[in-house]
């Protein structure tokens, strides 16, 4: 069968955020005083926000989980048959560049179907940031207990998007003329993976209780879907 795109959809809502979130920037200075661990920021407005890379790659570690064929590098075409998950996590996420294919074998996954997009400040939350002249950011101390003395040691400042921020969060969706079910069968596959993200984290420090997110007001091609999306046990088949 020759491949066709019928169509783009596309999946929106907001995504809040239950507890602190830390996901980091590499330092271009070292500044005397200054926090140990920053945030990402958008290099023009200093805004922090969440990259589609880390909510594509937790989301698809989530789901490798799930399957029972996990291991340490991401699942490829080799890995398919081990689980009945493997298929449809590289008809979503894709392969990646050290596992080429042959015809025949990209004829039988098509193209990555998704495209996780960067998650800027929702309009709202940037509004009652500015307006209360609260920060973008708060500064969580913390450090390291002698177990014997039972002293705190090491004390470091680590920047977090605090509890309550709200973001624009937005995945494109291919759909091809091989998709069972119009594409329906993969879209739960995902809408599984952002319920096992609600129950796990995003971020750095998840152990700590860092990056506890809810998904809000979800709609496909502005159609509501969050009773759909909430209803949905990612454990069940």
């Amino acid at each position: 069968m020759e491949l066709q795109l019928l169509k783009i959809q596309k999946l929106q809502g907001e995504l809040e955020l239950m507890s602190g979130l830390r996901i980091g920037a590499s330092e271009g200075e070292i500044r005397i005083g200054g926090v140990d661990n920053q945030v990402i920021r958008h290099p023009y407005t200093d805004e922090p926000y969440i990259p589609g890379s880390s909510l594509k790659g937790k989301v698809r570690s989530l789901l490798e989980w799930l399957s029972g064929a996990v291991q340490p590098q991401p699942l490829g075409f080799k890995d398919i048959g081990r689980a009945d998950l493997v298929k449809p996590i590289l008809q979503l996420f894709g392969v990646g560049g050290g596992d080429p294919l042959d015809d025949k074998q990209a004829a039988e996954l098509g193209p990555t179907r998704l495209a996780f997009w960067d998650a800027p400040f929702a309009d709202q939350w940037r509004s009652k940031i500015e307006r209360s002249n609260y920060f973008w950011v708060e500064v969580k101390t913390e450090n390291r207990i002698d177990r014997i003395r039972g002293v705190a040691e090491h004390p470091r400042q680590t920047e977090r998007v605090p509890a309550g921020a709200v973001f624009d969060f937005s995945v494109s969706i291919k759909v091809l003329n091989i998709d069972a079910d119009d594409g329906g069968e993969l879209r739960r596959i995902l809408y599984r993976g952002l319920r096992l993200l609600e129950l796990d984290s995003l971020g750095g420090s998840g152990s700590r209780g860092y990056g506890k997110v809810k998904f809000r007001d979800l709609k496909l091609d502005g159609v509501p879907v969050q009773a759909e999306f909430e209803s949905l046990d990612p454990f069940s088949a």
